[in-house]
């Protein structure tokens, strides 16, 4: 791989700035930081790399950005609302610079948070999740792919779904609950975390790169150990001297959305997008004043809820410690040749580990 310049936007983030690092210090690819601003470099600064600035949607930014190199790797890790628009510029920006293949980090949530038993990458995708950040990675999926069939930038999509390891979110906030004694479990704790540790994932990205067969393929990866919650939080726990016995352990919450939110899913859904450039621009300002009126007025977050001992239950949460499917990766193996080398338990000694250097206290 290291004959290949590969641009990795997105490369100040979590699985970006480790898939810099690793590759860079193993020597395994010529890699190319792409972020938005200088700012965003502080992590990768000590590294003598040949990195470029561009906004994830500034289309000619990132084809000067991409220029030389022979692929992308997309890991924007974007609020929903900008999702779509930088899959397509950057796949048109990958374009213009002459770009082999791009590959685009999507989400095992497209199939949600608790997918139905059978869900593979055949299973029928929809844009009616209750998160946003779900349906705007199906749509950009989907733009991608159209933008495939008619463009020359080979096309890989990968599907991860927990992603941890040292500076990860999951490990960090779990972390914190923990020690502020505000952490809870759905269940007891028996769903399934669809867990990679993130070196894993670097592997799934290095594999899609060349593998011929990977171009228009969609891939589902993941850690090969049955991880449920309770064994993801008990594993955090005892890295930090605490057991899982002070844990809210807690029945389904039942969220109820109300008008404002009801109002954005169906801005956001995909029949509304396909209307919008239909309707005139003075409809189309004074509509959106009136869901700015309806949507701006204070109210409870229809996201979280406030149960017992004042615990804030996300529904993201919820719906999460409620999957009760290991969602599979056999595709990934047939094709990519995909095997997760780093196992569950060694990932997650590394990641609390980290812990202790990052300053966390140990209780015992």
């Amino acid at each position: 791989m290291m004959s290949s310049r590969i641009a990795v936007l997105g490369a100040s983030g979590f699985v970006g700035s480790r898939l810099v690092e690793l590759w860079h210090l193993t020597g395994r690819a010529n890699v190319r930081p792409v972020v938005r601003n200088v700012a965003s470099l502080a992590r990768l600064a000590r590294f003598d790399l040949d990195w470029r600035i561009a906004d994830a949607r500034d289309q000619e930014g990132m084809t000067k950005a991409f220029s030389g190199c022979d692929i992308v790797v997309n890991l924007i890790a974007a609020d929903a609302s900008i999702i779509v628009e930088n899959a397509v510029l950057s796949y048109r920006a990958a374009q213009a610079a002459g770009v082999k293949r791009m590959v685009f980090m999507s989400s095992a949530s497209v199939h949600g948070q608790a997918p139905a038993p059978g869900t593979d990458e055949t299973s029928p995708l929809h844009t009616n999740h209750i998160f946003a950040y779900n349906n705007a990675k199906v749509r950009a999926e989907r733009a991608l792919m159209a933008l495939r069939k008619t463009g020359s930038v080979e096309l890989t999509i990968l599907r991860p779904g927990i992603v941890f390891g040292p500076r990860s979110r999951w490990i960090s906030d779990i972390a914190n609950q923990l020690l502020m004694g505000t952490a809870y479990l759905i269940n007891q704790g028996h769903g399934i975390c669809n867990s990679i540790y993130v070196d894993n994932l670097i592997e799934a990205v290095g594999l899609s790169i060349h593998v011929a067969a990977a171009d228009q393929g969609v891939f589902i990866v993941g850690d090969r150990e049955r991880v449920t919650w309770l064994n993801f939080y008990e594993q955090i726990a005892a890295g930090l001297g605490l057991d899982c016995s002070q844990v809210h352990y807690l029945p389904p919450p039942e969220f109820k959305h109300g008008l404002a939110e009801k109002l954005n899913a169906l801005r956001a859904s995909s029949s509304a997008q396909a209307l919008l450039p239909l309707v005139p621009s003075a409809l189309k300002d004074a509509v959106k004043g009136a869901l700015k009126a309806v949507t701006s007025s204070p109210s409870p977050s229809p996201w979280s809820l406030t149960v017992e001992s004042g615990l804030q239950v996300t529904e993201e949460y919820s719906a999460l410690h409620q999957c009760s499917v290991q969602l599979p990766w056999k595709k990934a193996e047939l094709v990519l040749g995909y095997e997760p080398s780093v196992s569950f338990p060694e990932g997650i000694k590394r990641s609390v580990g980290w812990l202790s250097f990052a300053g966390y206290p140990h209780m015992h």
